[in-house]
C-alpha cells in the first residue's frame, strides 16, 4: 500500500489543532462528526485496475471540539511503514474544517510510528454522499487512493 493512503487514514489518514473547527457554528459544520467504521480502502493497482490487497479493520472518529483519532488493524500481516506498526495503524490529534472546498486539515499528535508522523498536518477532501458514508481522498493531483468509512 502507498505511504500516502496510509496518512489519510488514513492518516486519517490515518489522525487529524483544531482550533477552527470548533469555532464555527454547529450548523456551519458539514456532518463528519461521530464515529466511523472502515468501508474500504482502494487503491490503484496494476494497469490502473483496483488493487485486491486485503482489508483493513478500522475506526475514524471525530469530535464536535475539533479532535480525531482512527485505528487500523491489518489482516495477518508485520506489515511497517511510516504509518503503519506491526500492521496496526493509530493516530490522534485534531482537524480545521475548510467546508467551502470540501476539505479539512488533520494535524497529528500522536501516532503508533510515533516520530514518523507525530507533528505533521495533512489536508484531505471528503464527500458525504449520504447521511451514512463519507469518502477521503487526498488533496494531490498525483495519488489516486480514496478510504470509505460508514457511519455506525
Amino acid at each position: 500500500m502507498k505511504c500516502s493512503a496510509r496518512r489519510f487514514l488514513t492518516s486519517l489518514p490515518s489522525s487529524i489543532i483544531a482550533t477552527g473547527a470548533h469555532a464555527q457554528s454547529r450548523s456551519q459544520q458539514p456532518s463528519i462528526i461521530g464515529t466511523w467504521h472502515l468501508v474500504r480502502i482502494e487503491l490503484p493497482g496494476q494497469n490502473d485496475k483496483p488493487s485486491e490487497m486485503p482489508q483493513p479493520a478500522g475506526m475514524l472518529i471525530y469530535t464536535k471540539d475539533g479532535h480525531a483519532a482512527v485505528q487500523l488493524m491489518y489482516p495477518q500481516t508485520s506489515l511497517s511503514n511510516e504509518f503503519v506498526h506491526d500492521g496496526y495503524e493509530a493516530t490522534f490529534g485534531t482537524y480545521d474544517l475548510e467546508p467551502e472546498k470540501h476539505q479539512l486539515v488533520y494535524h497529528v499528535q500522536g501516532s503508533a510510528t510515533r516520530e514518523k508522523l507525530v507533528g505533521t498536518s495533512e489536508t484531505l477532501h471528503y464527500d458525504l454522499p449520504d447521511s451514512l458514508h463519507m469518502i477521503i481522498r487526498p488533496t494531490h493531483a498525483d495519488q489516486h487512493w480514496s478510504v470509505t468509512w460508514e457511519r455506525y
